[in-house]
């Protein structure tokens, strides 16, 4: 019964990665409703979020076309931060790591809801894109440390550092974040025990999910898709907020 409880919420959990890089809203939350404590469930739902990129990737080989240039650009100074953020997670006791993540999981619902458009062929400053990839930096720690939204932010920076579509920038951000993930599992490995019997079925699910989310970007108004799971983020954002403290 677990399995396929773990299943079907990798499947939404990587819906919603996919679509708009909130996979930590649906898996984290219950993931800690099931029974794990909140460092296990945040490296259970780590390690098998690879797999939504995963599927992610397979699903947007179209958008991928011609991305190689902004990929080795942005994935090198995200997997930097990475590595920062996971070592830093093994550093703030558990007790104290439950308790910051309700704020991280209502910024990242206030990132979400807040609309951003995007400008074809615009001209960026140097100032703004030195400060944009700094972003990507910072987005790479938060994203090894806990990472729920880390996409959300992630794409905020795309669309101002890139000229490509949201459709484009999107698949960018689900390859760098699958990619930063490994970096992160692999740290996570070596620090503390890894539950396979949560991650495998939970993987498998994200896997479905990740595949999934591409396609309903392509044919689904995204931004009514992201005013949903941002609603639904800041009702789990009080919720938890309530548990910790």
């Amino acid at each position: 019964m677990l399995s396929l409880i773990l299943i079907i919420v990798g499947i939404l959990a990587g819906i919603c990665n996919a679509v708009a890089g909130l996979a930590s809203l649906v898996a984290y939350p219950s993931l800690l409703a099931l029974g794990l404590p909140p460092i296990m469930a945040n490296v259970t739902n780590t390690i098998a979020l690879i797999f939504s990129g995963v599927g992610a990737t397979i699903s947007s080989q179209k958008e991928l076309r011609g991305a190689h240039k902004e990929l080795l650009t942005f994935l090198p100074i995200t997997l930097l931060g990475c590595v920062v953020g996971a070592l830093l997670l093994f550093a703030i006791p558990e007790s104290d790591f439950e308790k910051i993540v309700p704020f991280f999981i209502l910024f990242g619902a206030f990132a979400e809801l807040v609309p951003y458009t995007k400008r074809p062929n615009k001209k960026v400053s140097v100032i703004t894109k030195v400060l944009a990839l700094i972003g990507v930096f910072l987005v790479g720690v938060y994203s090894g440390y806990f990472g729920a939204a880390a996409g959300v932010l992630m794409l905020a920076l795309l669309g101002i550092i890139s000229n490509e579509p949201f459709a484009k920038y999107n698949a960018e951000k689900n390859v760098i974040f699958a990619i930063a993930n490994v970096i992160s599992a692999i740290i996570y490995g070596l620090h503390t025990r890894l539950l396979w019997h949560w991650i495998i079925p939970l993987a498998i699910g994200f896997l479905i999910g990740g595949y999934i989310g591409p396609i309903i970007v392509r044919h689904t108004p995204t931004r009514l898709l992201k005013l949903l799971i941002g609603i639904g983020a800041i009702i789990l954002a009080i919720s938890l907020f309530i548990q910790a403290y």
